[in-house]
């Protein structure tokens, strides 16, 4: 019950109230294509149940601390973002395979030029609402590059990549990215590098 409640502003009230478990887990899959699992890690941490984080595995389970684990009593921190905290926050993402050689490769310099080719005008909401940067920073990245939408963009790129470090993947921006209304190149642009 209390998982609904915090997906009340996702979700419609109509499929949301009567659905059972099941019928949970079919619309998360279905809303959050690419990221129910992510999704359902936050909730998770919400409601400060860290044990079933780790459990499952879910995204982020390698950064909860062992002192997390009996936490179920009381609410977990605010993290200060709101509600509507569609930042992406520093994860693991599930590893197709076990071996050093299988993890996706940082983004290049010459990867988030393309990707910023294509973001369009609307790179400071992407920046806020999806990537989790400051204002004050997309700000003075307009400053810096003024009538230059592009260099804006990979600006602001550069700017997650280095607050992501080695996490700044294809996989991971397509994680990021995917619940916005982009161009679809965009998203195929990122399928295309995680091949890579």
């Amino acid at each position: 019950q209390t998982l609904k409640y915090l997906l009340e502003e996702r979700l419609p009230l109509g499929e949301l109230r009567p659905a059972t478990r099941p019928d949970l887990c079919r619309l998360l899959l279905q809303r959050f294509p690419g990221q129910a699992l992510r999704v359902t890690a936050d909730l998770l941490r919400q409601i400060a149940r860290h044990d079933l984080v780790r459990l499952y595995r879910l995204p982020g389970a390698e950064e909860e601390s062992p002192g997390e684990k009996g936490e179920a009593a009381g609410p977990s921190a605010p993290s200060g973002r709101g509600e509507e905290d569609t930042g992406c926050r520093p994860v693991s993402l599930p590893a197709v395979s076990s071996s050093p050689s299988a993890r996706p490769r940082r983004l290049t310099e010459k990867d988030l030029i393309q990707i910023a080719q294509k973001l369009g005008k609307e790179w400071q909401e992407v920046g806020i609402g999806c990537l989790g940067l400051e204002r004050s920073r997309l700000d003075q990245i307009r400053e810096d590059n003024p009538r230059n939408v592009v260099m804006q963009s990979f600006e602001m790129l550069r700017e997650w990549r280095r607050r992501e470090r080695q996490e700044a993947t294809a996989p991971r921006l397509y994680m990021c990215l995917a619940p916005a209304s982009l161009d679809p190149e965009v998203l195929d642009l990122l399928q295309s590098f995680q091949g890579d």
